[in-house]
């Protein structure tokens, strides 16, 4: 038989009809948000339910208030936000759907909850009704965001028509440095083959730096391909993989377990599988990241400067680094190291998990933040785990502001916002203009750098902080 990708594997046991180019895949499982009231609201128009309903789940994150959740639905302060938090509600228990919801201790991010819950499993696909879908693909799964009337097809039928993208592997190999992390990878990777490098492809992470990772860390890169403009983002599931998700809520259980390992076993890309196209990254060259403009694409090392629009190679180039430098205002050749901020913010579907808050403590510990700075947890799951590890407590002793779960500041529609001028040093994957807040200025980077940002209210390379424990 020709050797087949990952990719390839997964799609096509999910072909069920092909007609004219176009596939109708079958969905195993469908994440929705509280933005969901007007796909219900179209369904029931039609005069149709939700067709499987244990293969859908929904949960409140985008709109949710991170702090007086003691108060539940009754304490958000904002008449529609709160309106959407109840119909989301309604709508769950009117069709059968599981609701991880405001009042539930394991609420949280929609890419955060279902890996944490096993929902996420080997050889699935997986939609989700927000781009960052892509980060459930770090365990071997197929998955991508989807519009409402997308969403809309998928509730009814549990399927969906799509073209077949194409397949792009990066390979990475080398030890990462001291200081860098996979935020540093995957923004480093993004800088290299541009915010549209990865376009119509399905990218599939590979090589010896990808393996040697966490669960958590493979998350943080798999949920950033949707910023090199790709379709989805891929990992071969490994051992790594069914230890974490052993004995997890929603994992197979007893035979269906070792039967589910067998299977999983087999989906990784055969030897000699062809890709449309080839990348490959030596990881002991990266240093610790930050962006600069206005796109995840305008990334550099923290020992950078400022680009010139000048060294651009063509007028289109020079033309976007102009606009990007403006809206930011910074001055072409001014270090990194030297930028001031306003805020930091540790969070978001990319970086706000465990590991994600251990790292930032580990940094806060060494100092007081003279900005201010958030810490919203992934999930109530990460937000009970840093409690009993005593993180909470490091983090509010040097200054930090603990929250509660939610997209927060990432999305910046639930209340939490910048000011205009503001420039918040933050954990999310987005830096387009406005994207936490209208004229606000965003540099995105790692929880160990953002936690170094607090402390010192600047861009700074954080290996200079750790250096001097």
């Amino acid at each position: 038989m020709t050797p087949q990708t990952m990719f390839e594997k997964i799609w096509q046991s999910h072909v069920a009809l092909e007609e004219e180019g176009e596939v109708l895949l079958y969905v195993d499982r469908a994440l929705i948000h509280e933005a969901s009231l007007h796909t219900f609201a179209n369904l029931e128009k039609m005069g149709r339910s939700v067709r499987r309903p244990a293969q859908v789940f929904a949960f409140s994150d985008h709109y949710v208030p991170t702090t007086g959740r003691d108060k539940g639905v009754e304490g958000i302060a904002i008449p529609e936000i709160r309106n959407m938090v109840v119909q989301l509600q309604k709508n769950t228990v009117r069709h059968g759907v599981m609701l991880f919801g405001i009042d539930d201790p394991r609420q949280g991010i929609l890419h955060i909850v279902p890996p944490e819950q096993g929902i996420t499993q080997p050889g699935l696909l997986i939609t989700g009704a927000d781009s960052h879908s892509s980060t459930h693909g770090a365990f071997g799964c197929l998955a991508f965001g989807i519009g409402s009337s997308d969403m809309l097809h998928v509730l009814a039928t549990q399927a969906l028509w799509q073209r077949k993208p194409k397949n792009m592997r990066i390979t990475v190999d080398g030890a990462l440095p001291f200081g860098v992390s996979a935020k540093d990878l995957i923004l480093a990777i993004i800088a290299r083959i541009g915010a549209g490098g990865g376009a119509g492809h399905v990218l599939e992470y590979a090589g010896s730096t990808i393996r040697s990772m966490s669960m958590e860390a493979r998350m943080t890169v798999s949920n950033m391909s949707i910023e090199a403009g790709a379709r989805a983002g891929m990992i071969a599931p490994d051992e790594t993989t069914f230890g974490y998700l052993a004995d997890r809520p929603f994992a197979p259980r007893g035979g269906a377990w070792n039967d589910a390992v067998a299977y999983w076993k087999g989906l990784p890309s055969d030897p000699g599988a062809k890709f449309d196209r080839e990348v490959r990254f030596d990881a002991s060259q990266l240093a610790p990241m930050v962006t600069w403009g206005t796109s995840p694409e305008h990334a550099l090392p923290i020992t950078g400067c400022v680009p010139d629009p000048r060294d651009a190679a063509d007028e289109d180039k020079r033309a976007e680094i102009g606009a990007a430098l403006d809206y930011m205002a910074l001055k072409p050749g001014s270090p990194l190291s030297e930028i001031a901020v306003d805020r930091v913010f540790i969070g978001s579907c990319t970086n706000s998990r465990i590991e994600d808050l251990r790292a930032a403590a580990s940094v806060a510990r060494l100092g007081k933040a003279v900005v201010p700075a958030w810490i919203v947890p992934g999930s109530g799951t990460v937000k009970a785990q840093a409690e009993k590890e005593g993180l909470d407590r490091i983090f509010t002793a040097a200054g930090f502001e603990w929250r509660s779960p939610g997209c927060s500041l990432c999305t910046a529609i639930n209340g939490d916002q910048l000011k205009p001028g503001e420039r918040c040093a933050s954990t999310s994957n987005r830096n387009f203009r406005g994207r936490q807040g209208t004229g606000g200025r965003t540099h995105l980077l790692s929880p160990a750098m953002a936690a170094a940002a607090a402390l010192t209210g600047r861009l700074c390379d954080v290996r200079e902080l750790e250096e001097k424990r």
